[in-house]
């Protein structure tokens, strides 16, 4: 049975109340970071996972055919025709 004292009453209407602005606090708190955060992010320049990858094979690549140069140049000058004396 509930009580008809106007006081519980009264103070069962402000908690429910203060809950309800408490919530819609968090809810607003929660918006506003996430706001904050896609500010603070969307301004730098990310790469995708992809478009790393690739970048990381090009510079492989490269790095390859340099050695290669690099050794053919080496076989160049051991046998006597450096590239200067052409």
């Amino acid at each position: 049975m509930q009580s008809q004292n106007p006081l519980i009453a009264d103070f069962v209407k402000l908690a429910n109340s203060a809950a309800g602005t408490f919530a819609g606090m968090t809810r607003e708190a929660r918006e506003t970071a996430r706001e904050r955060a896609r500010e603070v992010f969307g301004g730098m320049d990310f790469v995708t996972r992809e478009e790393f990858d690739a970048v990381k094979a090009m510079a492989a690549k490269a790095r390859e055919q340099a050695d290669d140069l690099a050794a053919r140049v080496a076989a160049l000058e051991a046998k006597g025709t450096s590239p200067e004396a052409r």
